[in-house]
């Protein structure tokens, strides 16, 4: 198509430019070469002839191809028609067969439907029949024995409950006798087991540090002039400074660890500046105040990292360290936190509890100790408050709300916590207590073993665990023994508070003496 419209403007232009030329020698020649152009002109008109003659065959070969294309394409067109209408007829013809084997099943399901209706109607009824012979059998059995099918079960039960009830209680019994020995068996191992598995050093926090002097001139600067600075440590520290005749030392007295830790590093910075004046005591002690909060922030994720736990609220992780320059009946809050979180981890792995769970609630169960000291309240209630603001599980609130007794424990993972805090304070050296409490508690034991009949003395041995009462063998049987070692636990119970467990031992023997000369 394209060559056809070529040829054609190529005509055009050749007529265009014929007559332009015949119109240039007609104005130049002027009327004296008419002949030349008319020579011109025929010539001209010969050679448009020719290209008219050569467009029309180049349209004609041009058409000509373009049909024979057209063709084939056609041709090609009507075999691929063909191919597919084949397939569809041989896909028809498929689809013909698979629905007749289709409606062939159906005719069988609803034939075997038919079948079972008229086979279940038979069935039912037999049965109906069978129920009516039963039941006439039934009635003559109950006339002939003259006791109704209610009356003879009622027997039967009556008097199988009566030949067995002696047997079930005595098996009953002897169950509950080896469950009880066996649970007992279980809890000891799994206790002894746990401990045996964490073990840790025996600490005790004291009240007073003590701070090394270069030399005693030192003693008279700390205490400056008039005494100024000292008065200033001890004011702006919260601690009492101790100046005697140590040689070459000082002490720092106080029961707040976190107050006298800060103003021992305030002090010994003091001493290596050597500049100590009420200013520089009051510059010091404020950045040791700010590098303070910095090390509990890095106590707690030490402890955090230490224990295998994540996702603490950055304050929450602040606490934790608190709890480190907290201490009770002298022993580390974060130590003996870290120790029940440890012990319940594993009690929690023997029984296939929630082991982080377990760590988790053991290590916040004392939280509330770490703040208990800036608001009102037990400890109980401000870690429960804790752990509700920082959104901790609802079994972490229950194991600080009931780890010492003071609400039920709903689940096991906080009775776990409450065996695994017993655990860490009972055990010996963990905690220290004043001479005159502990001198309290042995007399205040003795006195209840001593009130029983029967009792000829008693002693309270291992610092109070354990009770030992020597009864009067000619009072006391051995099956009294036993009561009187249960009225003394109760009794202890009732009147007593004390750190873990106390042991009472009964001891009953008859000694005959006699003496040869």
């Amino acid at each position: 198509m394209e060559f056809t419209t070529l040829s054609v403007i190529t005509l055009i232009i050749g007529l265009f430019v014929g007559a332009i030329g015949i119109y240039f020698v007609v104005v130049v020649t002027g009327a004296g070469a008419g002949k030349k152009a008319e020579k011109l002109l025929a010539e001209a008109k010969k050679e448009a002839e020719k290209h008219k003659r050569d467009s029309i065959l180049e349209l004609k070969e041009e058409s000509y191809k373009i049909k024979s294309e057209t063709d084939k394409e056609i041709k090609e067109k009507k075999q691929e028609l063909l191919a597919s209408e084949e397939r569809l007829l041989t896909r028809e013809k498929s689809l013909d067969k698979r629905e007749e084997m289709l409606q062939n099943r159906d005719n069988l399901l609803e034939q075997k439907d038919n079948n079972l209706n008229a086979l279940q109607k038979q069935i039912q009824e037999k049965e109906l029949k069978m129920d009516e012979l039963l039941k006439q059998e039934m009635e003559k059995l109950e006339g002939i024995a003259k006791f109704t099918k209610e009356q003879a079960h009622s027997m039967i039960l009556e008097r199988v409950e009566n030949e067995m009830s002696k047997e079930i209680a005595t098996l009953i019994k002897e169950k509950e006798a080896e469950a009880k020995l066996e649970v007992d068996k279980k809890a000891k191992n799994l206790l002894v087991n746990s401990m045996q598995r964490y073990s840790n050093d025996v600490t005790t926090i004291q009240t007073v540090s003590t701070i090394s002097l270069p030399n005693d001139e030192m003693k008279g600067r700390l205490i400056g002039r008039e005494g100024r600075n000292i008065r200033t440590i001890e004011a702006v520290t919260g601690v009492d400074l101790i100046i005697d005749d140590t040689p070459e030392a000082i002490v720092i007295s106080s029961f707040d660890p976190f107050r006298r830790e800060i103003a021992k590093i305030t002090i010994e910075t003091l001493i290596k500046d050597g500049r100590i004046h009420p200013t520089r005591i009051e510059e010091i002690y404020d950045k040791v105040c700010s590098d303070m909060n910095a090390k509990v922030t890095e106590i707690g994720n030490d402890t955090i990292v230490e224990l295998g736990l994540t996702k603490f609220d950055p304050e929450l992780v602040n606490l934790i360290g608190k709890l480190n320059f907290r201490t009770s009946y002298g022993q580390n809050a974060l130590q003996h936190s870290k120790e029940v979180a440890h012990i319940s981890g594993l009690i929690a792995a023997e029984l296939g509890e929630n082991i982080n769970l377990a760590k988790r609630a053991g290590l916040l169960h004392d939280i509330g100790k770490s703040i208990d000291y800036e608001i009102e309240g037990s400890h109980v209630d401000i870690g429960v408050d804790i752990a509700k603001k920082y959104k901790e599980d609802k079994i972490v609130i229950d194991a600080i709300a009931s780890h010492h007794g003071d609400t039920e424990a709903k689940s096991v993972i906080a009775v776990i916590a409450q065996i695994a805090d017993t655990l860490s304070a009972a055990r010996p050296g963990a905690r220290n207590d004043s001479m005159e409490n502990y001198i309290k508690r042995l007399e205040q034991l003795e006195e209840i073993g001593n009130g029983f009949d029967g009792v000829e003395k008693t002693y309270a041995m291992q610092a109070g665990r354990e009770l030992r009462v020597v009864v009067k063998p000619e009072e006391i049987d051995d099956l009294t023994s036993f009561k009187i070692a249960r009225d003394i636990k109760e009794k202890i119970e009732e009147t007593m508070q004390y750190p873990g467990t106390i042991k009472i031992t009964v001891i009953r023997e008859t000694r005959a003496e006699e003496v040869a000369k």
